[in-house]
């Protein structure tokens, strides 16, 4: 597994692909013993990865907990990131929960014991939960920097205005960085290229992005008959195949994978790597691990990428109807579109 530089804030070299573990543990009624958890994380290791993504209320708590046994004596070999804002488990109240600083402070203790860990190299806030002001978010990342709890702070389900603010404010208060930012993106989950990932990108913040493959959809098991996370999370974080254009991605990826001599599974996570993002995948079993780590192995030729583009593209959305419009763009480049040497680039 090859390595990348997580960001332009951090000089943190994490694997290409990071390992979601929200499937760590049965407190929800589906997921993986912690045997089988620890043979993931044992066979996720061994192929070279080294970046965890956890959250608090992964299986109510219990992913956190295994995951604080499995780093035993090896803690300084990993990234480790976590999450607060949704609450832990069912008798969480509402100070517990939201972006809020006593939140944020109560949920960081919380997850440092079930870690079994002194600090967390990444820590997201889960969701922007509408109502918390990015100062007061801004500052608590950076009050838990100059703690020594956490190491970065990052956003994850966060709409793109607040990052951009969140950002901007850290940057001109001399604060901690917005280190990364987390979000759904897969062939079936395009929206977030309207706004998120050109924003994440122009500010230099590290970008993850879960789901890569529908809640399983993208794989084609379901196809087949399967279930997964179509009943085990109660159709929750879960993309149907439920719209003509969705068929015609999926028939699309299963071509290509049938081209390249892979499963569909290797495909769309290397669709979406190709794309600038970091891949979390979220195996249940290690048979499942073995399949997505493939991904790294696959390069995928333009015209294929042209083709999964084509049929999973979205319509475009005001302003970009204007603005990349040629007629538009000839109008703000004096008539000389054709021959100016754009970066290639966004720019914030």
């Amino acid at each position: 597994m090859r390595f990348k530089l997580f960001g332009e804030h951090t000089g943190l070299r994490v694997s290409e692909l990071v390992l979601g573990t929200g499937n760590f543990g049965t407190r929800w009624g589906y997921g993986a013993e912690p045997d089988e958890a620890r043979r993931i994380f044992d066979a996720y290791a061994e192929a070279g990865g080294n970046f965890l993504d956890s959250a608090n209320g992964y299986q109510f708590g219990q992913s956190e907990e295994i995951l604080g046994d499995l780093l035993a004596g090896r803690r300084d070999e990993f990234v480790l990131a976590t999450k607060y804002t949704a609450r832990t488990d069912p008798s969480s109240g509402i100070l517990v929960t939201g972006n809020s600083r006593r939140a944020m402070t109560s949920s960081v203790e919380a997850s440092l014991k079930r870690l079994k860990t002194d600090r967390i190299d990444l820590y997201w806030a889960h969701m922007s939960d509408g109502v918390t002001p990015l100062e007061e978010i801004v500052r608590g990342f950076d009050d838990l920097v100059r703690a020594g709890k956490i190491l970065y702070g990052g956003l994850s389900d966060f709409p793109a205005w607040r990052v951009a603010r969140a950002a901007t404010l850290a940057e001109l208060r001399g604060a901690a960085p917005i280190a990364g930012l987390q979000v759904e993106h897969s062939l079936v989950e395009r929206t977030t290229e309207y706004e998120l990932l050109p924003a994440g990108e122009a500010l230099g913040l590290g970008i993850v992005a879960w789901s890569p493959l529908g809640g399983g959809m993208l794989t084609g098991k379901y196809r087949k008959g399967e279930k997964g996370r179509a009943e085990g999370f109660g159709g929750k974080v879960f993309q149907a195949e439920n719209s003509p254009q969705r068929t015609a991605i999926l028939d699309t990826l299963i071509a290509v994978a049938e081209e390249v001599g892979v499963t569909p599974s290797e495909i769309a996570i290397a669709w979406v790597a190709a794309k600038g993002s970091l891949p979390i995948i979220g195996p249940r079993t290690v048979a499942q691990l073995q399949n997505n780590l493939a991904a790294a192995k696959v390069t995928l030729s333009p015209e294929q990428i042209g083709r999964l583009d084509k049929v999973s593209a979205n319509p475009p959305i005001f302003p970009y109807t204007v603005l990349d419009d040629p007629d538009t763009q000839q109008l703000f480049t004096g008539g000389k579109r054709e021959q100016l040497d754009a970066p290639t680039s966004v720019v914030a």
